[in-house]
């Protein structure tokens, strides 16, 4: 009840979020007579364009749009997430100035003419953006430009981006915003947007305790930037003083060769309004509540919670009913001949700590998995209070980076623990392949990747500085720290278990069909990937759709689910195979939770192809690409939960149990033991003479006794 109690209360202050900034997020006034404490010029930025039909980003400059002589000048300094993320803000040459209404304002125009080849190119690249449906992607005031319009039900959705333009294709259909528009209707004909009319919302401050004194002209903070794109043809149209009116005609370029000269001129309006409902804290409240399917996660939450507390329950009435009776049975057991008869999953009480086949590697990825966990929990909990809000962007990418880089010392400490307690002496391949296998394969496919984008000429492209800064930190700060755990994980000493290991394995029975490793590695994946396939829509949509996800409560409750629902499913199929004496449960309990991420990946393949439209090899190069990446992290994470939760279970149950062996006391009162030995003895049998009551024997582990000789010479037939 307290972990639930904890999870609503971290949904609730998510929630309480949306109205919430940080101290670094501080707020800007504006006036119409710019002063010390206010200005009067709102700058306009530009992002990078991108498209839900392709997963490769064009920077602003890449197309033919109206751009500053100095195109980098004044540019923000974007952080280390934004630049992964392929972000890329540059300032416009669109002017805004508090209060100021404008209309028709002309920005630059563009001519193209036949036969000049640059002007082909860059007119074509142009169509190409229509056709895929580009999206730009403006900032006022570190606010996106929303381009609001309805959706189904009457409901109003507010997209961070506007398109480029629409295209009527040669059959006279027309694609995306063209349906909005009876205009549109020319075959083979791109509609470029190349008007826009910006309405600005701003707070007053004549009612407020920052606003200027009374008399020194009006003042406010906005808190709403919105658009409405509209292709206009400014050489057609009749009325001079009206020429960007709704009446105007629209500007329609033929998909065929140009011919002769073409004349694209770009314009603006701009309208100010006064909006004193809306503080400047809640500002971003109209986007997040636009945004749909937001009734559906508490649902899907509810539900998966339901099933998981009922989940809970059932595993834990069978085991520990189950497993009380199987303890208190073997307790029970009075002398050696009653032990005999052992059975389940006590019969392998010699071999359940065997040290598994390729340690070395289950050590390695459960230390990189580990790196991972903590990565995502203490990126999840800073999510939920807010200090990575969307107005912060880029944050989220360059927490998960920096944690991810600063927690190897964890994987090199619990990498070097594990090979240690299996027996393992090439600690120095530990070590080095704990730093350089799981992130040298994550940083291989993420550079095969940005190779394509780099030939694309895409803005999602890592600059060769950026991956020199990435290399940096891996290699400076990443490895020395994971090297600085190993080296006090193998300094600790080995681990112990509470039985001993038998020195010859023993004879694994034939297993039935459900007890086989595969059967139960397949079925163990099911169940946690139920509870969070609704989470991975939103989660995947908010990537390749290019929306704004900010309902990290929601996120941070399916973790927990999650976790316990990997640990319990773990712990379970565990129970099945030692009951049916195969102890083989290294690899199986990381491979368990572990398949869940294959689950993961098939549902990707089904996103892909039923609810993406994405267009080109490349795209889906970098779709599967990038899946991947995820796809591994999520798998070396679940499968570190189940290698833990099942680790901590057979520990657990064989250290309350008494284990039978003939080195310690077989008979109630005084006795003798009989040891065979080789060669001290010649190989006879030895009587080792045995005295003191159970009662008063000392504990030495939980099941061991420690027994008096009388005799030190028969120490070495024990």
């Amino acid at each position: 009840m307290a972990l639930l109690s904890l999870c609503i209360a971290l949904i609730a202050s998510s929630q309480v979020v949306l109205g919430f900034y940080l101290p670094g997020l501080a707020p800007v006034t504006y006036c119409a007579n710019p002063k010390d404490n206010c200005e009067s010029e709102i700058l306009v930025y530009v992002n990078r364009l991108n498209s839900i039909e392709t997963v490769i980003p064009y920077e602003y400059h890449s197309f033919d749009f109206c751009r500053k002589t100095d195109e980098y000048g004044g540019s923000p300094t974007e952080n280390l997430g934004q630049v992964v993320f392929g972000e890329r803000i540059r300032p416009s040459e669109y002017k805004l100035t508090f209060n100021d209404n404008r209309t028709c304002q002309s920005v630059c125009k563009k001519t193209y003419k036949e036969g000049s080849g640059d002007d082909a190119k860059k007119l074509n690249f142009l169509k190409k953006g229509i056709s895929l449906n580009y999206q730009h992607h403006w900032i006022v005031d570190n606010m996106p430009v929303t381009w609001c319009y309805q959706v189904d039900n009457s409901q109003q959705y507010c997209s961070t981006g506007f398109p480029v333009g629409c295209y009527v294709n040669k059959a006279g259909k027309p694609k995306d915003f063209c349906v909005t528009n009876n205009l549109f209707k020319s075959p083979d004909t791109y509609y470029l947007f190349n008007h826009v009319d910006l309405v600005i919302d701003y707070h007053p401050g004549s009612a407020a305790d920052w606003g200027p004194p009374a008399g020194e002209g009006p003042s406010g903070r906005i808190v709403a930037a919105k658009v409405v794109p509209r292709s206009v043809d400014h050489k057609k149209s009749h009325d001079v003083q009206n020429r960007c009116s709704g009446a105007s005609p629209v500007l329609g370029l033929k998909g065929t060769t140009l011919t002769g000269t073409l004349e694209i001129e770009y314009t603006y309006s701009v309208i100010w309004r006064q909006k004193s409902a809306i503080k400047w804290s809640s500002r971003w409240d109209y986007i997040l509540e636009s945004m749909p399917h937001t009734n559906i996660q508490w649902s899907s939450i509810l539900n998966s919670l339901v099933i998981v507390v009922f989940l809970s329950g059932m595993v834990a009435m069978i085991m520990l009913r189950t497993l009380h009776k199987d303890i208190a049975r073997y307790n029970q057991m009075d002398n050696a001949e009653d032990a005999q008869e052992e059975f389940g999953w006590k019969l392998v009480h010699g071999d359940v700590f065997r040290p598994p086949r390729k340690g070395m590697v289950l050590s390695v990825m459960v230390g990189s998995g580990t790196q991972i966990f903590f990565m995502t929990l203490i990126t999840l909990v800073f999510a939920c209070l807010g200090f990575l809000s969307p107005a912060n962007r880029g944050a989220l990418m360059t927490c998960a980076l920096v944690l991810y880089v600063c927690l190897g010392t964890p994987s090199g400490y619990i990498s070097a623990r594990l090979y240690k307690m299996f027996g393992g002496e090439k600690w120095k391949s530990n070590v080095i392949l704990t730093a350089f296998l799981c992130p040298g394969v994550v940083f291989g496919v993420f550079f095969v990747l940005n190779l394509v984008l780099w030939i694309k000429g895409s803005s999602a492209a890592i600059p060769f500085t950026t991956l020199i800064t990435l290399l940096a930190l891996w290699f400076g700060i990443s490895v020395p720290l994971t090297f600085v755990g190993a080296y006090f994980g193998f300094r600790r000493r080995a681990i112990e278990h509470p039985v001993r290991t038998n020195q010859i394995p023993r004879q694994i029975p034939e297993q039935s069909l459900y007890t086989r490793p595969m059967p139960g590695i397949v079925m163990g994946g099911v169940l946690p990937f139920g509870c969070i396939f609704i989470q991975l829509f939103f989660i995947l949509n908010s990537i390749w759709s290019h929306q704004i996800y900010y309902m990290f409560g929601f996120l941070f409750l399916v973790f927990i689910i999650l976790v316990i629902t990997c640990s319990e499913v773990t712990i379970l199929f565990c129970y099945f195979h030692l009951c049916a004496e195969d102890y083989h449960w290294w690899w199986r309990s990381f491979l368990t939770s572990g398949f869940t991420a294959v689950y993961f990946f098939v549902y990707c393949i089904h996103f892909y192809f039923t609810k993406l439209e994405m267009q080109g090899s490349a795209s889906g190069f970098l779709y599967f690409g990038y899946t991947f990446i995820i796809v591994f992290c999520f798998f070396l994470l679940t499968g570190t939960i189940g290698f833990f939760s099942c680790f901590w279970f057979v520990t657990k149950i064989y250290s309350v149990v008494k284990i039978w062996n003939h080195n310690v006391i077989r008979d109630q009162y005084m006795g003798k033991h009989v040891f065979l030995s080789t060669d001290d003895f010649r190989n006879s049998a030895q009587e080792v003479d045995l005295y003191g009551r159970k009662g008063e024997s000392q504990t030495v582990q939980p099941g061991k006794l420690m027994v008096h000789i009388t005799q030190t010479r028969d120490l070495s037939s024990l």
